[in-house]
């Protein structure tokens, strides 16, 4: 039985490597939007075996990161302006909802949590893409994480995450690093600790469609 826990943890846990390795390499573009995804290169490629890289990419189509594109082969999902714009405007409108109801359930703790997870992404900034990536996200679930609404919470999620994906495709642009990005969360984050709600999405909404709007022209260009 001892053994029997053991083997099913094992393959837990490389399912659990193949996933991790593979959603960043999709979001990140390594593994590029629309390429055809076969479980014998992705076994060389993460060095492990064809099961936790099939286990991997179902979970993966599930975050709409993967498509089945016959009954046995896989691919990264494609992107497109137009989900692009389906995404921003499910971001827009579901995160409003959240951040209303956490900013109505307001307390102490929840400001602390905030005021951290600003400062770690502050920090991150200047340690590279990858770290930034991470405390962003979790900044931005912070501010909604107060909700008590754990279902839209998991959507908001998953959204942050597709939308990275076009993130990375045009951060190399010219004129992407011009904003004050470190002013606009600033603000956020001030808002958020007046609990003022109706200018904390406000200023969330615009952080979000302004980067909306450079990443819509870049498709376009």
């Amino acid at each position: 039985m001892d053994v029997m826990l053991d083997t099913e943890g094992k393959e837990k846990s490389a399912t659990h490597g193949a996933y991790r390795k593979l959603r960043k390499m999709i979001l990140t573009g390594e593994l590029p939007a629309g390429q055809k995804l076969k479980i014998e290169q992705l076994r060389g490629l993460l060095n492990t075996g064809a099961s936790p890289v099939r286990e991997a990419l179902s979970l993966l189509t599930s975050d709409m990161l993967v498509e089945r594109i016959d009954q046995r082969g896989f691919r990264a999902a494609p992107v497109s302006k137009a989900n692009f714009e389906e995404i921003l405007l499910l971001r827009c409108s579901l995160e409003e909802t959240a951040l209303r109801a956490s900013i109505g359930n307001a307390d102490a703790h929840w400001e602390d949590k905030l005021v951290l997870r600003h400062h770690h992404m502050r920090r991150a900034s200047q340690q590279g893409t990858a770290n930034f990536e991470d405390a962003h996200k979790a900044f931005h679930m912070a501010l909604l994480s107060n909700s008590g609404l754990p279902m839209l919470l998991r959507y908001c999620s998953q959204l942050y995450d597709l939308n990275i994906r076009y993130r990375y495709l045009a951060a190399d642009g010219p004129t992407y690093k011009e904003r004050n990005i470190a002013a606009e969360h600033q603000e956020i984050l001030d808002a958020a600790l007046d609990r003022d709600a109706d200018a904390t999405t406000r200023l969330l909404v615009s952080h979000y469609r302004r980067t909306g709007e450079y990443l819509s022209s870049q498709m376009d260009a």
